[in-house]
């Protein structure tokens, strides 16, 4: 399977974001990966739907969101109308997970939930088959450019056998850290999704590096 590369906005130059749209949509990126902080959730504020709506309505792929705050399933209608084609929430901030599944599902988004570093995999036994993707964390959540997390190799091991035991259609997706070293390891130990922040806006040659993710296949 082809690797799906989906840049982080949050380490694009938000004063110039008209041209980091640009470069993402001359890319070979598949996605583009939105991270909403609220500040409670996570120790940071990043950007909210002023942001979401306008990308939207210039971003040519498909908008990867992914929310890092408390009570997504409040924002669900608010994310499928700023033009979402994929809507992550966290395990750790939702109380009633299914019925947010299947009102992503509802509003016409693919749904996702993202597991934090310390949260194990096998929380989702009874959901897996009704996710689209699941997102592991590599980093604590909050803030770009950290350090990769090493115990994230294993944990993709353990979710792909998770998902092929229940019979699941389910992505991995990560997030944090992902660079040089990491990617290569992560889609051999069954990565779908590849999301990079600061070593792709980061680089001499954002598409180059894009590129380069790209040719990774597990």
């Amino acid at each position: 399977m082809e690797t799906i590369v989906s840049p982080s906005l949050l380490s694009a130059n938000f004063l110039h974001l008209d041209k980091e749209i640009e470069m993402i949509n001359e890319s070979e990126a598949d996605w583009l990966h939105m991270d909403v902080m609220d500040g409670v959730f996570v120790p940071n504020i990043s950007f909210g739907f002023p942001i979401l709506d306008a990308v939207g309505k210039v971003c040519k792929k498909p908008m990867d969101v992914h929310l890092m705050i408390v009570h997504p399933e409040n924002y669900i209608q608010q994310t499928a109308k700023s033009g979402a084609a994929i809507m992550n929430v966290h395990y750790e901030a939702c109380v009633h997970l299914h019925r947010t599944i299947q009102a992503i599902h509802d509003a016409g988004m693919k749904a996702g939930v993202t597991l934090n570093p310390s949260t194990p995999v096998n929380v989702l036994e009874d959901i897996i088959g009704d996710v689209d993707i699941v997102q592991l964390m590599s980093v604590n959540p909050g803030f770009g450019g950290q350090k990769f997390i090493e115990s994230s190799i294993k944990k993709v091991q353990r979710l792909r056998q998770l998902i092929e035991r229940g019979g699941s259609q389910a992505l991995i997706e990560v997030d944090g850290g992902v660079q040089v070293d990491t990617a290569p390891r992560l889609v051999e130990a069954g990565v779908d999704i590849l999301v990079s922040g600061s070593y792709v806006f980061k680089a001499a040659d954002p598409k180059a590096t894009i590129h380069s993710l790209k040719q990774l296949h597990r």
